[in-house]
């Protein structure tokens, strides 16, 4: 391949990516730390900060620019053409440079594409595109104007890639590896936050998660219940009787679940399986809340959250993000959001073994779960987490 290439600035313009680049090389060296001592695959390489506030730096600012009227959405890679399978290698290297960002954007924009990144004597330059990558490889995705998310590849290669940090205009996100070892984490905060250390590999969990993304991305908003099996208790928060009822219960999902261990064609399995999950977080959609099992059987969509008689309204609830320097605040349910989350928040002080997930509009993403340790609703916010 021909080397004609800009070398990237010392120094970029965009000063959040010098703020967070020295965090951010700690993480991946860290997380490749934790895989080499687990005795995971180590394929990816470890950016240093330089390389990646400069990446950060072009990125930034192009997706400031517009192609034909449409902002960029690119995921930049950084690996080399032979960590990746059937790499797209163009004949020459590419300037990383805003100009040729925002040209390839209209190239690159839909999902699991990445343009690969890689540095040759402190230089940067486009080497082509991929659809796969390692696990821990540095991912920066351009989300819209001015918002970039740093994340990687999970060690199961299940759901969407674990995020690292949030950058949008001057304001900096990271998230907190330590909102792991709270003694009330969920199951599914631990499986969105895709830590090595504690990387969660209960199939269920990680529906869960998929049913989430999902759920933030039709963008109506919606409540998802999730209850025990074990009994019917949840029936008392829930006025009788529901508009939509499932009778049996619809067991798509979980089917899928039970067929995941024998199914020799992975990538038809995950096809349908993506189908399924798209086709529950839809019913979310609809006014009222739609309610799953622990075993991610469908029991019901558009119910209406009540108070049992005799339980007491929910006054006040814990809210917490995983994100370094964010401290637990709190509140009556009334500040946190709307109705959607004055329901749930009642829903869980009265069905303390449920689990409660609440998209709104503007794309905040809650999960309220029952705290035994403070004896307290508490709602994690974690939008921070599914971008």
């Amino acid at each position: 391949m021909n080397k004609e290439f800009r070398t990237i600035p010392t120094e970029p313009n965009y000063k959040a990516a010098r703020t967070v680049s020295g965090a951010i090389e700690k993480h991946f060296a860290y997380q490749l730390s934790q895989a080499t001592l687990m005795g995971l695959p180590k394929y990816a390489s470890k950016p240093d900060k330089e390389i990646i506030a400069s990446i950060i730096d072009v990125a930034f600012w192009a997706s400031l620019r517009k192609e034909e009227g449409r902002s960029p959405k690119i995921s930049i890679a950084f690996l080399q053409p032979q960590q990746s399978e059937l790499p797209l290698i163009f004949e020459q290297r590419l300037s990383l440079s805003v100009d040729i960002l925002t040209k390839l954007a209209p190239a690159v924009e839909r999902s699991g594409i990445h343009l690969g990144v890689w540095e040759e004597d402190g230089e940067c330059y486009i080497w082509g595109t991929t659809h796969t990558i390692p696990s821990f490889c540095f991912v920066l995705e351009v989300v819209e104007p001015g918002l970039l998310v740093v994340k990687h590849k999970r060690t199961d290669d299940f759901g969407k890639y674990a995020n690292v940090a949030v950058l949008k205009g001057d304001e900096i996100k990271l998230v907190d590896p330590d909102s792991i070892n709270l003694p009330d984490c969920p199951a599914l905060l631990e499986s969105l936050l895709g830590f090595t250390t504690k990387n969660s590999k209960n199939l269920p969990v990680n529906l869960h998660m998929q049913l989430a993304v999902s759920m933030r991305a039709h963008g109506h908003g919606g409540i998802l219940l999730i209850v025990p099996s074990a009994n019917n208790n949840w029936q008392k928060s829930i006025i009788d009787p529901i508009s939509y009822a499932i009778e049996p219960p619809y067991a798509g999902l979980a089917n899928l679940i039970l067929e995941s261990a024998k199914r020799d064609d992975i990538a038809l399995w995950r096809e349908e399986l993506d189908d399924q999950i798209d086709h529950v977080a839809g019913l979310t959609a609809v006014d009222g809340a739609t309610i799953i099992n622990d075993r991610c059987e469908l029991l019901a969509f558009g119910a209406k959250i009540t108070r049992p008689h005799g339980s007491e309204t929910v006054k006040e609830i814990m809210v917490t993000e995983p994100v370094i320097d964010s401290e637990a605040q709190v509140i009556s349910p009334g500040q946190d959001g709307g109705t959607r989350h004055f329901a749930a928040a009642q829903f869980i002080y009265d069905q303390r073994e449920a689990m409660a997930l609440v998209a709104s509009q503007d794309g905040r993403f809650t999960i309220f779960s029952w705290s035994p340790c403070d004896e307290i609703v508490h709602a994690h916010r974690v939008d921070t987490l599914l971008l």
